[in-house]
């Protein structure tokens, strides 16, 4: 396969970078543009709850600095306890898309979280509001545990990838749900997304290499002790572990193996 066009789609639209971000925690502008920049992601995500909407850009100042043109802004829902709210924000977030000037863009990174504490996605609140939103014409990203069951009821209602955790939002704790994120890329049609719980950049690889499409990150960057150092090597894992998921790994042994013949030995 030919890795200088290694690209994916969601919904109709390619990409060609496999690490999206996010845009909060970082500890100033400066640092989160140049993380940005650094990553060479092609797609952000902006909390729509954040976005003073009669005044956005004055409100959420990152949103000045960037060149829309060339980076896809991929709206969510965070903050939604009903699937009522996530569907308003949904609508609020294609505005915003509208008002960057992106008026082809109808992405919308789905979040239904109704517990405060450990901030879990809520299934059955994300399937109804996913129904909802792929009717109306939105290209949904729904952000879920790892289940495979809800995975394919999502992907079978229109959703255009599926995004489910490696572990708690915020938590750094890696890939902890690795068994049953690869029973949803073995079924899944559509691209699979490790959202939630990348704390380094060995997760990234390792989420890769299981054969997921892309990841999204944001906490493992802003709150790195230098952002700027720690999104470009969240790009080059995830480049690393696309090429070694392609590369297919050797299966592991019980016993050594000799790397040299054992025969003709010198006497």
């Amino acid at each position: 396969m030919a890795f200088n066009n290694d690209s994916f789609k969601i919904g109709n639209k390619v990409f060609t970078s496999r690490l999206m971000l996010g845009t909060g925690k970082y500890p100033n502008l400066e640092k989160n543009f140049k993380s940005i920049e650094k990553s060479e992601t092609e797609i952000i995500t902006v909390a729509v709850r954040r976005v003073n909407n009669e005044n956005f850009k004055n409100n959420f100042e990152i949103l000045n600095k960037i060149n829309w043109k060339k980076i896809w802004v991929l709206p969510n829902t965070a903050g939604s306890q009903t699937a009522e709210q996530a569907i308003r924000a949904a609508f609020l977030g294609k505005e915003l898309a509208n008002r960057l000037g992106q008026h082809d863009n109808s992405f919308v990174k789905l979040e239904v979280i109704s517990d405060p504490k450990y901030l879990l996605p809520d299934p059955i609140g994300t399937l109804k509001a996913a129904e909802i939103l792929v009717k109306k014409g939105f290209t949904v990203l729904p952000y879920i545990n790892a289940d495979p069951i809800l995975a394919k009821h999502l992907e079978d209602i229109g959703c255009a990838t599926i995004m489910p955790l490696g572990s708690p939002i915020g938590s750094g704790q890696g890939i902890q749900n690795i068994e049953q994120i690869k029973i949803i890329i073995e079924n899944a049609k559509i691209p699979v997304i490790i959202d939630a719980g990348i704390g380094k950049a060995s997760d990234a690889l390792k989420a890769m290499e299981i054969g997921a499409t892309a990841i999204l990150l944001n906490t493992a960057v802003a709150k790195a002790k230098d952002p700027i150092i720690m999104a470009e090597a969240m790009k080059l894992a995830i480049k690393a572990g696309r090429l070694s998921y392609h590369a297919g790994s050797m299966k592991p042994h019980k016993y050594a193996q000799s790397s040299s013949p054992m025969t003709n030995l010198i006497n």
